[in-house]
């Protein structure tokens, strides 16, 4: 059984982890992260969880899951629940970075909003653009977001580059543009007293 402690994680908080782990210098803490694209298929995410935790488990003391509900419905809570694991709150990294109070109230002043995070400003024309179809057929676009008025930018850094290239997307959906910064103390604060706890 190996020292230390594993976080299950989902491929779109990797470099904020990381970088917790960086700055807090967790040492015992290591991290593995499965595919972003399993948000596409939401689903299939409780199995792929369920499958890392019980890998997991042979060879790390504890486990936890950096997840959200993240679109499952419930499933992924049912599962982990039966594995006696524990993960995120919220129900979904928009909601982490932004704290639960100031997303209910962003959801509260317009409903048709859609989210990027810095992830997923790096990385829209994969996960957004092509795996919609889009490139392929731009005429889609107003049925994906036709009931969408703006893009929220929830950024957890000061990048001036990131901040273009996300008012770029929100230009190709069409969309009004706002920049809200979360910083990391959302998700910082998510992990502090489990990480604690595993240190002790």
């Amino acid at each position: 059984m190996a020292n230390g402690a594993l976080v299950i994680a989902c491929g779109a908080l990797s470099w904020e982890l990381t970088e917790l782990q960086r700055r807090n210098a967790w040492t015992h803490l290591r991290i593995r992260c499965l595919p972003p694209e399993l948000h596409n298929t939401p689903d299939r995410i409780p199995g792929a969880v369920e499958a890392a935790v019980r890998e997991a488990r042979e060879t790390h003391q504890q486990v936890f899951v950096a997840y959200a509900d993240c679109g499952t419905g419930g499933l992924l809570d049912r599962t982990l629940a039966e594995l006696g694991v524990e993960r995120l709150p919220g129900a979904h990294c928009y909601e982490l970075f932004a704290g639960s109070p100031a997303f209910a109230a962003l959801c509260d002043e317009e409903p048709g909003t859609f989210y990027l995070t810095d992830f997923l400003v790096r990385h829209f024309d994969r996960l957004v653009i092509r795996s919609l179809g889009l490139d392929r057929h731009p005429t889609l676009r107003p049925q994906y977001f036709g009931h969408y008025r703006r893009v929220v930018y929830l950024a957890q850094t000061e990048s001036q580059e990131l901040t273009e290239l996300a008012e770029q997307h929100a230009r190709t959906l069409g969309l009004e543009f706002e920049r809200r910064y979360t910083g990391l103390r959302h998700v910082l604060s998510a992990m502090t007293d489990k990480v604690v706890e595993w240190r002790n």
